[in-house]
């Protein structure tokens, strides 16, 4: 059986008193596209820098079979980051950012970056001052296809950019890095423009995971029903996990609910990431369904 890209067992974090990661269990197989969803304050960067080794943690975290506090040297080798903020010199040119990163990743591969480059705005003497959020966020995308990690961790990479820049950018990922070997893991709060990429999804609030589940167990575990007026009753009767009111119109969601069961009640559909999101959330806060 092949080991988990992303292995956790027990992860805490904690800043003084205040425990903002804790996650008993969590696992991510290879050529998964992972969408970790939260509020601000959530704990999902803190998290990532975990998997990062950029901070220390309490118990056993795993990717690529390494430990990332301790290796994380030789784990970068094989892993890319893209925050939200440009952390680039404001006076390098892209020439300049293609030779420091051939002189010291081994796996860079500069004719791929080059070639990437060749499809943008983003001139050879262009320095990093000059372009905008949405072209630096695309030389960045430039270095890590041309390094072809194995994994990929986006921390809002498309906030602040316009939906043109937003939807190419995700296009760019998939065209020109993913594949059934790679993994990626986004966090966003923009999580309509990733839904349909996604192939497993995890909620995240106060530091615990809320949910975590395939794209293909969500559409079998969860539905939303437009529910028609004579049949609220019944509808209510199954123990909704959630409930919200258009237009005076009540729609209510259902966990482990076969669909079969709700269609004489109303209108039925997979609830989309979004209203999941904020189901499994306000639930948990104490929102009445």
């Amino acid at each position: 059986m092949t080991e988990p890209v992303i292995s956790i067992n027990q992860l805490q974090k904690r800043y003084g008193r205040d425990t903002v990661v804790d996650i008993p269990q969590l696992q991510v197989e290879e050529g998964s596209i992972v969408g970790l969803i939260g509020p601000n304050g959530a704990g999902k960067t803190s998290a990532l820098r975990c998997l990062l080794g950029l901070a220390s943690y309490q118990g056993e975290v795993r990717v690529l079979g390494k430990d990332p506090y301790h290796q994380r040297a030789e784990l970068m080798q094989n892993v890319a980051f893209i925050a939200d903020t440009a952390v680039l010199p404001a006076w390098i040119t892209a020439t300049q950012l293609l030779d420091y990163m051939a002189s010291v990743h081994p796996n860079f591969n500069r004719q791929k970056a080059e070639r990437f480059l060749s499809a943008t705005n983003i001139k050879a003497n262009s320095k990093v001052k000059t372009l905008s959020k949405g072209m630096t966020t695309q030389l960045h995308l430039a270095m890590v296809i041309a390094i072809e990690a194995k994994v990929l961790f986006l921390d809002e990479p498309t906030l602040g950019l316009d939906i043109i820049y937003r939807q190419r950018f995700y296009e760019q990922l998939l065209n020109d890095y993913f594949d059934e070997s790679r993994t990626i893991v986004i966090t966003t709060h923009q999580v309509d423009e990733i839904e349909h990429i996604l192939t497993q999804l995890i909620f995240i609030n106060h530091g615990e995971i809320a949910l975590n589940a395939s794209l293909h167990d969500i559409a079998e575990r969860f539905v939303e029903l437009d529910v028609l007026p004579e049949h609220l009753a019944a509808a209510e009767a199954l123990n909704p996990i959630y409930s919200r009111t258009n237009l005076g119109n009540k729609t209510l969601m259902f966990e482990n609910i076969p669909q079969q069961q709700l269609i004489p009640l109303g209108v039925v559909r997979t609830p989309s990431i979004a209203n999941l999101f904020v189901a499994k959330l306000d639930r948990s806060a104490g929102g009445a369904a």
